[in-house]
Order: structure tokens, then C-alpha cells, then sequence
């Protein structure tokens, strides 16, 4: 069969039921010189290699990409990370981005909610509120999706050790909406492993780590088949130093770790991956970063196909979203940022992700006003509805570079997994520091070419200017943490407290048993017993995780 009969017996089989459900965003996509733009553009004749390393989109391996028409369909879901102060305070900016064009929201939580501790905790002294939004009980859920139809607006939450817990306060949100959890979209970050490896808000040990991601999966797989499980994190490893190999490999290793973990608890893997997503970082290297994502996506098919044995070729896809780098945006001379942004987020969309956002250009100095959010919304507007870039797929396929450059990173990815392979899978890696070990060094050595001018960062280390930035910076009120406290024993003071000491002695029973514990957590948030409290209730059972002890 020659490439013109295979991109027919494509349309017919792939594309046309696609476009019978979601016809495309226009009947004819044409340049502003009346030229035609096809949907997806192939070589004059293809040989069995191409088809093996490239194809179709929306066909094995995906290097094309996992949809058949792409964003010619409808374009990627652009989120804006946000989340400061108070609930009230953060759905302020959440509504304002809805109504400035944001199609999904992406929740940022504050480090004492992101490591399991209410606002009261002695430990959260100094930091309520500050890096995001705080999050201590069901009644700061429920104001932070106030008058946010959960059922049409996607929620993205970047939460981590405590996810379990804040999934059950969304659940028991939308119930109080009169929503099934059936129709909730969304993701929970959910990636316990990368804690460990680059990011540091880990709770527990690895192991019952691991055992609640397992329950989120059977429990979701069961009753929320739209919900992304789990966003399995390469950002955080790009942004504590890695290169883009790094990123693909270690992220994929921990993927290969979560679906292991649940295949070994029991669970059918066409079952759960589809609800599997990732999120990868978006850096300057424009060229590379395309490469990556579609050397990553090839990657990710082959090994849940032929290591894991999955049938269905929806098990196969990677979908992932994306970030702009937020470890690539400089103090000085601020406004450079706009443009790193752009070229970031333009590398994502070629490279096919499903969602994307992108940061303020004041985030290196601050959280991001509402102006510069307002910014980075339109960078990702002005791409897709000025740029063209979204009306044929995969548009730099073919490229001499960049299928080059596609599959020296998928290479070099799969020889860091078979090292990790080697010992055992990412566990003992992660246990014996090797993971942590490769990102330091590939920091180190780019830290030296900066050092040494070999890599230019402008305004940095060249073309510098004396300045004194006159940038707005979003300033917090200090009485926030206060006012949560007093939020707090006003809860504590009205609640059922003899049902709160029963369900924690059921959680204390529970987490010694292998019963999976989603159920439990949302009786517990419907009682109004409060994050801290869930997890001290299973720190007394568990224990916490230190660094340089056994895992």
C-alpha cells in the first residue's frame, strides 16, 4: 500500500468518526495568500520506517501527535496556574480568567496545604497563603470553586502528597453542586516520586505514597472515568537543572513505576491508563523542546504497548500538558520574559501538547499581578488565533532537524530507563540518589557555561543594564493567616467533633488494611475534619518520610 492509499484508509477509519463527533473549527483552512493548509503533510512516498517512527496522527506511535485533527478541532485547553491568599482571593483571578478566555483552571496551593498541614499548624507559621492559595478544610474548597460550574470547567490541581484529600474535597464540592462525579474533568498532579527526586513536598514514605495513588486510580477508574489520575511530573525535574533527555527519561520511569505499582495492586492497565497524563516543562532551546515532546509521546506508546501489554490504543497515548519554564525567567530586565514565554509556549504547541500555561513575566520577582497573567493568556491566544501554527498537524514533521534531533533524545531517554532498569526500577534509583545524582551534575555543568559566558542569558550575563525595575509586584495582607486561624476554630468549635474522632479511628484502622481509602476521605471532609488532621491521623500510622533514611 502505497503512502496516498494509507492517508485514506487513515481519513476513513481515523479521521471521519473524529469529525462526525467534533467537526474541525473551519470547513477550509487557507494562508492569508488564499493557499490551502492541509490537515497533515507527508512525504511524496514513505517506506515502513517512517511508518514505524512517525505515521498518522492520531495513530501508533503518536509522534505526530494523539489527536487526528489536532487543534484544527478545537485548540489546546489554556490554563493559568494561579492561587494566592485566601480562597475568596483566588477565585476572584480564577473568574477573571474565565472571563478574559481561560478554558480550564490550574490551582495553586500554598506550602502548608501542598505538605498536609492546616493554617493553624506551628509548622505553617509564616507561609499561609504565600506561594498559594490555602486550602485547610471542605469550606475553603468550597469557596474556591464558588460559582464555578464544575461540570464545563476543567480543573487542574497542582497538589501532590495531600492529592487524595483535595480530590475529595472537589468531589464533595460538586455533590453540594448537584454534579456526578461522572461529568467532573480535571487532573490531580498526584506524582509522589518526583518529590523525592527534585521538588521536596513529599508527607510520607514511598511505599504508602505509592498505595494512595493506586487508590486514587481504582477509586476514579470506578466512578470519575473523566478525571486525569495523575499528572506525571517532568517539570519539576527540568526546573531543578536536568536536560530535556533527563526530563523524558526520568518522567517516563516514574510512569513506568505508578503503572507497575498498579498492575501489581490488581488493577487492568487498559483500564487505568487512560486516565494517565503528564506535564513537561517548556524551555528556550526551541528546537529541542519540540523534539522532546514528540520523542517522549513515541516513547511512552512503545513501552505501554510492548513492556505493559496494554491493548487499547487509547492506553498507548501520552497527553500531557505544559508549562512554560519558570526557572528560565530572570529579576533583571523583566520584561525579556514576555518573550521567552512566547517562544516556550510556541515549542509546546508545535510539539502537539493538550494543554498549556504559560507564567507572568514578574515571576521570577513575585507571584504574578493580574496584569501579567493577563499577558500570559494572550501570548497563548495571539499563538493560536494569529500564528496559523494550528491548522495542520505536527507542521515541522519531516524537518531534517527535528526528526534528528526527535530521535537522538528518545535514544538517549532509552538508555537512561535501561540503566534504571538495571537497578531495580525507579525506586532504588530514587533510594540510592542516582536520579538526584545525574539532575545535579547536568545543573552543575550548565551553571559553569553560564559562569564562563558559553551559554548567554540576556540581561544576565550579557547585554546587562544598570536598572531599577519599576515592575508591580503583588503584595499579600499578613493578617491572611490570622483570619485563616480564626477560620479554623470557628469550624472546630460548630462541628460534630464526636464523628470527627470516630471517622479518624476508622482512618487509623483503614491504613493498615489494604481497603482503598478514597470513600473514607470524603466522609471525613463531608465532617468537616480538616486536611492536617487527615494526614496526622496517618502520620501516626505511616510515619513521614526523611531524606537520607531508608525509604
Amino acid at each position: 500500500m502505497n503512502i496516498a492509499e494509507k492517508k485514506q484508509q487513515w481519513h476513513d477509519e481515523i479521521v471521519a468518526p473524529v469529525l462526525n463527533q467534533f467537526p474541525e473549527r473551519k470547513k477550509q483552512f487557507s494562508t492569508r495568500s488564499a493557499i490551502p493548509v492541509e490537515r497533515l503533510y507527508l512525504p511524496d512516498e514513505a517506506d515502513d520506517g517512517y511508518m514505524g517512527k512517525l505515521g498518522f496522527s492520531g495513530e501508533y506511535p503518536f509522534t505526530r501527535g494523539v489527536q487526528p485533527t489536532m487543534y484544527r478541532g478545537r485548540f489546546w485547553t489554556m490554563r493559568q496556574y494561579a492561587g494566592f491568599s485566601t480562597a475568596v482571593e483566588s477565585n476572584k483571578r480564577y473568574k477573571f480568567l474565565l472571563k478574559q478566555g481561560q478554558t480550564g483552571l490550574s490551582v495553586a496551593f500554598d506550602l502548608p496545604t501542598q505538605i498536609g498541614y492546616d493554617a493553624d499548624d506551628p509548622m505553617a507559621l509564616g507561609e499561609v497563603g504565600k506561594v498559594g492559595v490555602s486550602i485547610p478544610s471542605l469550606e475553603d474548597m468550597a469557596l474556591l470553586l464558588d460559582g464555578i460550574p464544575l461540570d464545563k470547567v476543567s480543573v487542574s490541581m497542582t497538589i501532590n502528597a495531600p492529592a487524595a484529600v483535595l480530590l475529595a474535597m472537589v468531589i464533595a464540592v460538586a455533590k453540594r453542586q448537584g454534579i456526578d462525579p461522572k461529568q467532573l474533568r480535571g487532573t490531580i498532579q498526584n506524582d509522589i516520586l518526583k518529590e523525592y527526586i527534585a521538588r521536596g513536598t513529599y508527607i510520607f514514605p514511598p511505599r504508602p505514597s505509592m498505595r494512595l495513588i493506586t487508590d486514587i486510580f481504582a477509586y476514579c477508574g470506578a466512578t470519575m472515568p473523566r478525571w486525569n489520575t495523575i499528572s506525571i511530573s517532568g517539570y519539576h525535574i527540568r526546573e531543578a537543572g536536568s536536560t530535556a533527555a533527563q526530563e523524558i527519561a526520568f518522567t517516563l520511569a516514574d510512569g513506568i513505576a505508578y503503572v507497575g505499582a498498579a498492575m501489581d495492586a490488581g488493577l487492568d492497565v487498559d483500564q487505568f491508563a487512560r486516565q494517565l497524563s503528564f506535564f513537561f516543562n517548556a524551555h528556550n532551546n526551541f528546537l529541542e523542546e519540540i523534539a522532546k515532546y514528540r520523542a517522549a509521546r513515541r516513547l511512552w506508546a512503545k513501552i505501554m504497548r510492548h513492556r505493559f501489554g496494554a491493548k487499547e490504543p487509547r492506553s498507548w497515548k501520552m497527553r500531557f500538558h505544559t508549562q512554560t519554564g519558570g526557572s528560565t525567567l530572570t529579576a533583571q530586565q523583566p520584561e525579556n520574559n514576555v518573550v521567552r514565554v512566547a517562544l516556550q509556549a510556541m515549542a509546546a504547541v508545535l510539539g502537539g501538547t493538550q494543554s498549556l500555561h504559560t507564567n507572568g513575566r514578574d515571576e521570577a520577582l513575585s507571584l504574578p499581578t493580574q496584569e501579567a497573567a493577563q499577558i500570559a493568556l494572550r501570548t497563548q491566544q495571539i499563538i493560536a488565533c494569529e500564528s496559523g501554527v494550528g491548522d495542520t498537524v505536527d507542521p515541522f514533521a519531516g524537518s531534517y532537524a527535528i526528526e534528528a534531533l526527535t530521535d537522538a533524545l528518545e535514544s538517549k531517554a532509552e538508555a537512561y530507563i535501561a540503566q534504571i532498569d538495571e537497578m531495580g526500577g525507579m525506586l532504588p534509583a530514587i533510594e540510592n540518589g542516582y536520579v538526584q545524582r545525574e539532575i545535579q551534575e547536568a545543573a552543575y555543568r550548565y551553571q559553569q557555561d553560564v559562569d564562563a559566558q558559553k551559554e548567554i542569558v540576556v540581561g544576565v550575563n550579557k547585554f546587562v543594564v544598570d536598572e531599577n525595575s519599576s515592575i508591580d509586584k503583588l503584595k499579600l495582607d499578613p493578617a491572611i493567616e490570622a483570619a485563616q486561624r480564626a477560620r479554623l476554630a470557628r469550624l472546630r468549635s460548630r462541628r460534630d467533633n464526636g464523628k470527627v474522632a470516630e471517622l479518624r479511628g476508622q482512618l487509623v484502622a483503614a491504613a493498615q488494611t489494604d481497603e482503598n481509602l478514597m470513600p473514607l476521605f470524603i466522609d471525613c471532609v463531608e465532617n468537616d475534619i480538616t486536611l492536617g488532621e487527615i494526614n496526622n491521623t496517618l502520620r501516626d500510622v505511616w510515619g513521614e518520610y526523611r531524606p537520607g533514611f531508608e525509604m
